[in-house]
Protein backbone atom coordinates (compact mmCIF):
# COMPACT_ATOMS: atom_id res chain seq x y z
CA UNK A 1 0.00 0.00 0.00
CA UNK A 2 1.35 3.10 -0.99
CA UNK A 3 1.86 5.85 1.83
CA UNK A 4 -0.24 9.22 0.97
CA UNK A 5 0.72 11.25 -1.04
CA UNK A 6 0.74 15.31 0.33
CA UNK A 7 1.36 17.98 -1.96
CA UNK A 8 4.13 20.54 -1.01
CA UNK A 9 3.09 24.11 -2.80
CA UNK A 10 5.37 26.75 -3.03
CA UNK A 11 4.48 30.05 -4.43
CA UNK A 12 6.50 33.40 -5.69
CA UNK A 13 9.94 33.89 -4.74
CA UNK A 14 10.37 31.19 -2.53
CA UNK A 15 13.23 29.85 -5.20
CA UNK A 16 14.76 32.88 -3.47
CA UNK A 17 15.26 31.50 -0.33
CA UNK A 18 18.61 31.76 1.79
CA UNK A 19 19.26 34.76 -0.29
CA UNK A 20 16.03 37.24 -0.15
CA UNK A 21 16.02 39.14 2.81
CA UNK A 22 17.55 36.79 4.87
CA UNK A 23 16.69 38.88 8.29
CA UNK A 24 12.85 37.82 7.48
CA UNK A 25 13.21 34.21 5.73
CA UNK A 26 16.38 33.24 7.62
CA UNK A 27 19.41 31.50 5.49
CA UNK A 28 17.85 27.86 4.55
CA UNK A 29 17.38 27.21 1.06
CA UNK A 30 14.42 26.17 -0.94
CA UNK A 31 16.67 22.75 -1.36
CA UNK A 32 16.79 22.45 2.36
CA UNK A 33 13.02 23.42 2.83
CA UNK A 34 12.83 20.45 0.19
CA UNK A 35 15.04 17.96 1.93
CA UNK A 36 13.62 18.65 6.00
CA UNK A 37 9.75 18.22 4.12
CA UNK A 38 10.96 14.63 2.97
CA UNK A 39 12.79 13.69 5.64
CA UNK A 40 10.26 14.34 8.09
CA UNK A 41 7.29 12.63 5.68
CA UNK A 42 9.40 9.83 6.04
CA UNK A 43 9.37 9.33 9.50
CA UNK A 44 5.78 9.83 9.34
CA UNK A 45 5.29 8.06 6.29
CA UNK A 46 4.42 9.70 4.21
CA UNK A 47 5.08 10.81 0.25
CA UNK A 48 5.26 14.88 -0.57
CA UNK A 49 5.38 16.16 -4.06
CA UNK A 50 7.12 19.05 -3.08
CA UNK A 51 7.02 21.87 -6.03
CA UNK A 52 7.36 26.04 -6.19
CA UNK A 53 6.27 28.23 -8.84
CA UNK A 54 6.07 32.24 -9.68
CA UNK A 55 3.44 32.00 -11.83
CA UNK A 56 -0.56 31.99 -10.17
CA UNK A 57 -2.44 30.02 -12.69
CA UNK A 58 0.01 27.26 -12.32
CA UNK A 59 0.29 27.01 -8.74
CA UNK A 60 -3.88 27.04 -9.32
CA UNK A 61 -3.72 23.77 -11.91
CA UNK A 62 -1.63 21.89 -9.32
CA UNK A 63 -4.16 22.60 -6.53
CA UNK A 64 -6.62 21.36 -8.76
CA UNK A 65 -4.72 18.10 -10.06
CA UNK A 66 -4.24 17.45 -6.06
CA UNK A 67 -8.32 16.16 -6.21
CA UNK A 68 -7.87 12.42 -6.29
CA UNK A 69 -4.08 12.39 -6.09
CA UNK A 70 -3.12 13.69 -2.75
CA UNK A 71 -4.29 13.08 0.39
CA UNK A 72 -3.63 16.80 1.70
CA UNK A 73 -2.12 20.11 0.75
CA UNK A 74 0.74 22.29 2.68
CA UNK A 75 0.74 25.38 0.88
CA UNK A 76 2.99 28.56 1.59
CA UNK A 77 1.64 31.25 -1.08
CA UNK A 78 3.74 33.68 -0.67
CA UNK A 79 2.09 36.92 -2.05
CA UNK A 80 -0.60 35.29 -3.51
CA UNK A 81 -2.16 34.70 0.48
CA UNK A 82 -2.89 38.35 0.21
CA UNK A 83 -4.22 38.81 -3.12
CA UNK A 84 -5.53 35.40 -4.93
CA UNK A 85 -9.23 34.70 -4.57
CA UNK A 86 -8.75 32.14 -7.21
CA UNK A 87 -6.39 30.21 -5.18
CA UNK A 88 -8.80 30.61 -2.05
CA UNK A 89 -11.25 28.89 -4.61
CA UNK A 90 -9.44 26.54 -6.02
CA UNK A 91 -7.97 25.13 -2.70
CA UNK A 92 -12.05 25.12 -1.16
CA UNK A 93 -13.03 23.71 -4.70
CA UNK A 94 -10.69 20.43 -4.08
CA UNK A 95 -12.05 19.23 -0.71
CA UNK A 96 -9.01 18.22 1.08
CA UNK A 97 -7.20 19.50 4.29
CA UNK A 98 -5.04 22.13 3.91
CA UNK A 99 -2.70 23.62 6.23
CA UNK A 100 -0.87 26.74 5.24
CA UNK A 101 2.49 27.76 6.15
CA UNK A 102 4.66 31.26 6.45
CA UNK A 103 8.18 31.31 7.44
CA UNK A 104 7.93 34.58 8.70
CA UNK A 105 5.25 35.75 11.39
CA UNK A 106 2.83 37.53 8.25
CA UNK A 107 1.02 39.35 11.38
CA UNK A 108 4.07 41.27 12.67
CA UNK A 109 4.86 42.53 9.31
CA UNK A 110 2.99 45.21 6.88
CA UNK A 111 -0.69 45.65 7.26
CA UNK A 112 -1.65 44.64 3.76
CA UNK A 113 -0.04 40.99 4.97
CA UNK A 114 -2.15 40.25 7.76
CA UNK A 115 -5.08 39.25 5.53
CA UNK A 116 -4.56 35.83 3.95
CA UNK A 117 -7.69 34.55 1.61
CA UNK A 118 -6.10 31.30 1.68
CA UNK A 119 -6.32 30.89 5.42
CA UNK A 120 -10.29 30.93 5.26
CA UNK A 121 -9.69 27.84 2.48
CA UNK A 122 -7.06 26.17 5.49
CA UNK A 123 -7.54 23.58 8.19
CA UNK A 124 -5.05 25.38 10.34
CA UNK A 125 -2.04 27.97 9.63
CA UNK A 126 1.12 27.99 10.62
CA UNK A 127 3.42 31.11 11.21
CA UNK A 128 6.42 32.66 12.11
CA UNK A 129 8.68 29.41 13.17
CA UNK A 130 10.62 29.45 9.92
CA UNK A 131 11.41 26.62 7.85
CA UNK A 132 10.82 24.15 11.11
CA UNK A 133 6.59 25.13 10.17
CA UNK A 134 6.97 22.93 7.41
CA UNK A 135 7.84 20.14 9.28
CA UNK A 136 5.28 21.20 11.51
CA UNK A 137 2.74 21.19 8.89
CA UNK A 138 3.69 17.57 8.10
CA UNK A 139 2.68 16.44 11.32
CA UNK A 140 -0.53 18.10 11.74
CA UNK A 141 -1.38 16.72 8.17
CA UNK A 142 -0.54 13.10 9.74
CA UNK A 143 -3.03 13.91 12.78
CA UNK A 144 -5.62 15.09 10.54
CA UNK A 145 -5.60 11.95 7.87
CA UNK A 146 -5.31 9.94 11.05
CA UNK A 147 -8.89 11.83 12.58
CA UNK A 148 -10.27 11.09 8.95
CA UNK A 149 -8.76 7.27 9.05
CA UNK A 150 -6.44 7.29 6.46
CA UNK A 151 -3.63 5.17 6.94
Amino acid sequence: MNPPLIAVLNGPNLNLLGTRQPEVYGRATLDDVEALCAETADVLGLAIDFRQTNGEGELITWVQECRGRAAGIIINPAGYSHTSIALMDALKAVDLPVVEVHISNIHRREEFRHLSYVSKAATGVIAGLGIQGYALALRAMAELLNEQGEP
